[in-house]
């Protein structure tokens, strides 16, 4: 910020940012504006100018303001077909549209590329604001939509390369339950079916899980797959399980899509191994499946909190918030 010859702060300009970047104005309005035909040296210069500047290109502000555009939260959720996202979306708008704000929700499908232009496409039609379930491992392209004044809060995975809000389960936690529910049953060969390896939340539940069976020496690590993002993979992943000769005698689903096609697979086994299962999907009681859960409508109404108290007050310090797991014993693994 500068100051006015009366003292007040003024806001830096676009001139000002695309000075210090030594571009022209042009330029540096292409570069906020997220065009795809700025070079990646000129972007870093003109982002890194407006950091320094603390430069916030709003245009959705100003039309908030002149009440010809209403604030509205763009979602960015990983695969439609999960009922996970549908929750979130809910308890997303649940919190948003008492205050006025409408959302509008679109589908990455696990795709890094696919995320990137859904969140361009949200910001050009002047989205206020981004909550993302990202698929991509480095956000520090979401600084452009930052620079360019929309607030973007990450949940259920955490920003990475970047200073961004953030809400997520305690994943380890979770892999720690699940651990430690199966081990106290007697259980020591015990295997984990896991979405795709790059997720976060993967890579804290396999954590929490080898902090509990690690030090017992359980046999598990050999019974790990990954990659089951949906039922039929893990399906698949099951039945090659249990046509080992010493097969698991429990399991856990790393969430509900990979839960249902564990259970798809042992459904006609007579002598099924205990099954625990991340994420509870309504089923899951019918059926008394064990499941380590957490409040996915806590997740979704904080980031919503989240977003809006940026867009009110974007000099706030970023907020990195975990939501608890808990597990919920059920009959699929009674000893």
């Amino acid at each position: 910020m500068t100051r006015t010859e009366s003292g007040a702060t003024a806001r830096p300009t676009l001139a000002q940012v695309a000075e210090r970047a030594g571009v022209s104005l042009k330029t540096a309005s292409r570069a906020l504006g997220g065009e795809s035909y700025v070079s990646e040296k000129t972007l870093a210069n003109v982002l890194s100018a407006a950091a320094e500047l603390d430069y916030q290109r709003n245009a959705a502000a100003s039309l908030l303001a002149s009440g010809r555009l209403a604030a509205s939260i763009g979602l960015i959720t990983g695969d439609f077909t999960n009922p996970f996202y549908s929750a979130l979306a809910q308890a997303v708008e649940d919190e948003i549209r008492p205050r006025g704000i409408h959302l509008s929700v679109a589908n990455s499908r696990e795709s890094a590329e696919q995320e990137q232009r859904v969140a361009r496409d949200l910001a050009d039609r002047q989205t206020t604001a981004v909550i993302t379930v990202s698929a991509m491992t480095d956000h520090s392209e979401y600084a452009q939509l930052q620079a360019r004044g929309i607030p973007v809060v990450f949940v259920d995975r955490p920003a990475e390369n970047l200073a961004a809000d953030s809400v997520v389960f305690d994943n380890r936690e979770g892999g720690r339950l699940a651990a430690q529910h199966l081990l106290d049953a007697g259980h020591r060969r015990i295997a984990f079916i896991g979405d795709y390896a790059w997720l976060p939340t993967y890579r804290e539940r396999l954590a929490g899980m080898g902090d509990v069976l690690d030090p017992a020496d359980a046999d598990w690590r050999r019974l790990l797959r990954t990659d089951a993002h949906d039922a039929a993979s893990s399906r698949a992943c099951m039945r090659d399980l249990l046509a080992l000769d010493e097969p698991p005698t429990a399991v856990v689903a790393g969430n509900n899509r990979i839960l249902l096609g564990v259970m798809e697979a042992v459904a006609e086994l007579p002598d099924r191994p205990a099954v625990i299962g991340f994420d509870e999907p309504e089923w899951a009681r019918v059926l008394g499946v064990s499941v380590v859960s957490g409040d996915i409508e806590a997740l979704g109404r904080q980031a919503a909190r989240l977003a809006v108290a940026r867009l009110s007050d974007r000099t706030r310090p970023y907020e990195s918030v975990t939501v608890p797991m808990r597990l919920v014993a059920r009959a699929s693994t009674d000893s």
